[in-house]
């Protein structure tokens, strides 16, 4: 089961990947505004009301300058100068700074999982209190062994059962493994 593991955690990597792209492409749509639109933002809310330059208006203007055509009394196209009000944008700017924030959530909690699989795949003794902590009816002995005698992709497995059974099961199952997997000691005794 070690390429189905290894598939596992690339499905996650490239959710991240998939994060940091948009930001990248949102930031090269707004001209470089975007990685710091939210913090602007944040500051923009603690200034006094004398101080405040709304980052929002830079990135989505509320109000332009339009040229109106329309035919005068005497039947001849007049031009009309005049300012518009977009609404539009202030609907995009509060669904922006939305978008801002869910993806620095999602980037940050994705990159605390990249941190977490990387401990479960280079650190085996991890594997073992995981195995403790998803059910604390497992002997420490049955997880160590099952942790130190299995590849990743098995533990795996053996791990997303332990989500899935109730835990006295999932522990007469880690107990029976473990059985099987650790040979008897010396003294003939099993580990459990």
């Amino acid at each position: 089961h070690k390429l189905y593991v290894l598939r596992y955690f690339a499905c996650e990597a490239l959710c991240l990947i998939n994060i940091l792209l948009q930001l990248w492409m949102m930031n090269s749509f707004f001209d470089g505004e975007f990685y710091s639109y939210g913090w602007k933002v944040m500051k923009f809310s603690e200034q006094s009301q004398e101080q405040r330059v709304d980052p929002m208006v830079y990135v989505f203007p509320r109000v332009t300058k339009c040229i109106f055509y329309k035919f005068g009394a005497s039947g001849t196209i007049q031009k009309h100068d005049s300012l518009c009000i977009l609404p539009l944008n202030i609907v995009n700017e509060k669904t922006y700074i939305f978008i801002w924030f869910w993806f620095i959530i999602l980037a940050a909690m994705l990159s605390g999982l990249m941190i977490y699989r990387a401990m479960i795949i280079f650190m085996p003794s991890f594997r073992v209190r995981l195995l403790n902590t998803i059910n604390r009816m497992v002997p420490r002995e049955a997880a160590e062994a099952i942790s130190q005698k299995t590849d990743l992709g098995d533990w795996w497995i053996i791990y997303m059962l332990g989500g899935n059974l109730d835990p006295p099961i999932f522990k007469d199952v880690v107990a029976e493994l473990a059985k099987q997997i650790e040979p008897p000691h010396k003294n003939g005794k099993h580990i459990l």
